[in-house]
C-alpha cells in the first residue's frame, strides 16, 4: 500500500500499523509507540522525538511487500470480530498465561544468585508478579465481557468496555517500560548464566507479544 507524505502525516500511529504492511517494524526500530500511544498523528510523534521526517518515510517505503501488518498467522486484516478474537484468546492470551510463572521464576533465581551483581534486576520478580496479576483480570474481563458482546453483535453497548480495557494497556505499556529500567536497559554480562540468558529472552519475547496484542485489540478490533 503506497501512502504518500502527506497521507502519512493526517494519519495516526495506529492507523498506518494497521494499514501499511511491515510498518509495526519501522516504529519499533524508532521507538515509536503504535500500540498504547496510537492514536498520535504520526507528524506529531515524529516532531514529539525528534525524529527525522525523511529516515522514517523512507523506511515506509521500502517495507518489504511480504512482511504484514499482523503477525504472519494471524486473520487477515477484515477477518470477522469472532475470528480475530479466537486468535488474540489464543495466541496471546493463552501465550502470556504460559509465559509469565516462567519468567516470575528466573527472576527470582536471578535475583537470588547475582544479587551483588551490578546489573542485576532487583525488584523483577515482584513487577512481574503484579504485572501478571493486573494483565490477568484484563483478560479474563475482556474474555467474559466484552469479546461476548463484540461477537453478539452488541457494538453499540461496548463503547464504555472498550475504553477502560483501552486505559488498561496504557498501563500494560507503562509496566512494560517499567521493566527496561529494571533491567538496565535490558543488559546482562558478557558471561551471564544460562538461567540469566533465558529471562533475557524470555523478556524480549513477552515485550513483543504484548505489543503486538495490544496493537491488534487497541488499532484493529477495537477501532472498528
Amino acid at each position: 500500500m503506497n501512502h504518500p507524505e502527506m497521507q502519512l502525516n493526517a494519519m495516526t500511529l495506529g492507523e498506518i500499523a494497521a494499514q501499511v504492511p511491515g510498518a509495526t517494524a519501522v516504529f519499533r526500530r524508532y521507538d515509536l509507540d503504535f500500540c498504547c500511544a496510537g492514536n498520535q498523528l504520526f507528524a506529531e510523534a515524529l516532531a514529539r522525538k525528534g525524529l527525522d521526517r525523511k529516515a522514517v518515510i523512507g523506511a515506509l517505503e521500502t517495507l518489504s511487500r511480504s512482511s504484514a501488518a499482523l503477525p504472519g498467522d494471524a486473520p487477515g486484516i477484515d477477518a470477522d470480530d469472532e475470528t480475530l478474537i479466537d486468535y488474540i484468546i489464543t495466541r496471546f492470551h493463552d501465550t502470556h498465561r504460559e509465559q509469565f510463572p516462567e519468567l516470575i521464576r528466573l527472576a527470582g533465581r536471578v535475583e537470588k544468585v547475582h544479587a551483588a551483581h551490578p546489573l542485576c534486576p532487583k525488584g523483577l520478580e515482584a513487577h512481574l508478579t503484579a504485572m501478571f496479576a493486573d494483565l490477568s483480570a484484563h483478560m479474563e474481563k475482556e474474555e467474559r465481557i466484552l469479546f461476548p458482546m463484540l461477537c453478539n453483535g452488541e457494538r453499540a453497548f461496548a463503547a464504555g468496555p472498550i475504553a477502560v480495557m483501552e486505559s488498561e494497556h496504557e498501563f500494560h505499556g507503562r509496566a512494560l517500560m517499567a521493566i527496561r529500567d529494571i533491567t538496565h536497559g535490558c543488559n546482562i554480562p558478557d558471561h551471564a548464566c544460562n538461567t540469566w540468558r533465558a529471562l533475557h529472552q524470555g523478556l524480549a519475547r513477552l515485550e513483543e507479544d504484548l505489543i503486538q496484542h495490544i496493537h491488534l485489540e487497541n488499532n484493529i478490533l477495537f477501532a472498528r
